[in-house]
């Protein structure tokens, strides 16, 4: 009992951090990337692991999808699940609405001729136009496999509906969409104790996203059912899944955050 209220001792030091961030969600973000030195497993990059172990994870749900389509990497930060998707399919796209984000990918990219990337937000109207014409100027047309991953967990409900409706044309007949995002059962408190902090140290990129990047939720079957509503899509599987953050508590290892997986495709 004793630990579990030391945990709590946490809060006021997380409400000085968490009010330094910007209100604006797309300002908190391209400011966080446009601060980014180094990614990878040594990096400030909370949830880039340096390691393809996660996507690895998820192969035997991707081989579900069209392997003949292109994959939309919806949120793709610096791009590295976007790299490691362009080795599994023909080409990846990695959309970001962080400009920061977007240059900091195509730097990080440079040497991989099947991967490309464009500034876009998923939740605005012309989305799907954005999306089309990003994968046209790199010489595909017609329908894509989509990714996400912890993005929807980020986005209020209204966000969440809006990202999903833009889904529909880009993935079309053929396509589907792969999603997987945290789905921590706990509050904000116990998650980032989760993660190593105390109220003596919190790891630094956990601290560094406290403080810049707006509060995330949690996205799971409950979430998706009102995203994803079963009039424009089909569910064709759903389960747990392990979402990889950069090493925190041992160099060796990225630790993990309990998630969820969806796979869906549009109902015709």
């Amino acid at each position: 009992m004793f630990s579990a209220l030391r945990k709590y001792l946490l809060i006021p030091r997380l409400i000085r951090l968490s009010s330094a961030a910007p209100k604006d969600p797309l300002t908190a973000w391209d400011r966080y990337w446009g601060n980014v030195r180094s990614t990878g497993a040594t990096g400030d990059v909370l949830w880039d692991s340096g390691s393809d172990h996660e996507l690895n994870g998820y192969l035997p749900k991707l081989a579900q999808l069209d392997p003949a389509l292109p994959v939309v990497d919806v949120g793709c930060g610096n791009g590295s699940f976007t790299r490691l998707l362009a080795q599994h399919f023909p080409h990846a796209l990695g959309l970001d609405y962080s400009a920061n984000a977007v240059d900091r990918a195509r730097l990080e990219s440079a040497d991989i001729p099947t991967a490309s990337f464009a500034v876009c937000d998923m939740t605005a109207p012309d989305a799907t136009q954005a999306v089309a014409a990003a994968l046209e100027a790199a010489g595909w047309t017609g329908d894509a496999n989509v990714f996400i991953r912890g993005v929807l967990h980020v986005l209020d409900r209204g966000g969440r509906s809006a990202l999903a409706a833009n889904l529909l044309p880009v993935v079309g007949s053929r396509g589907g969409v792969f999603l997987t995002e945290t789905n921590f059962p706990g509050t904000p408190v116990d998650y980032v104790s989760h993660l190593g902090a105390t109220r003596d140290s919190i790891p630094a990129p956990l601290e560094w996203a406290i403080r810049g990047l707006p509060m995330p939720g949690r996205f799971g079957a409950a979430q998706r059912t009102k995203a994803f509503p079963t009039a424009d899509w089909n569910l064709v599987e759903e389960g747990s899944a392990s979402i990889e953050t950069r090493p925190l508590s041992t160099p060796a290892a990225p630790d993990v955050i309990p998630g969820y997986y969806a796979l869906l495709r549009a109902r015709q």
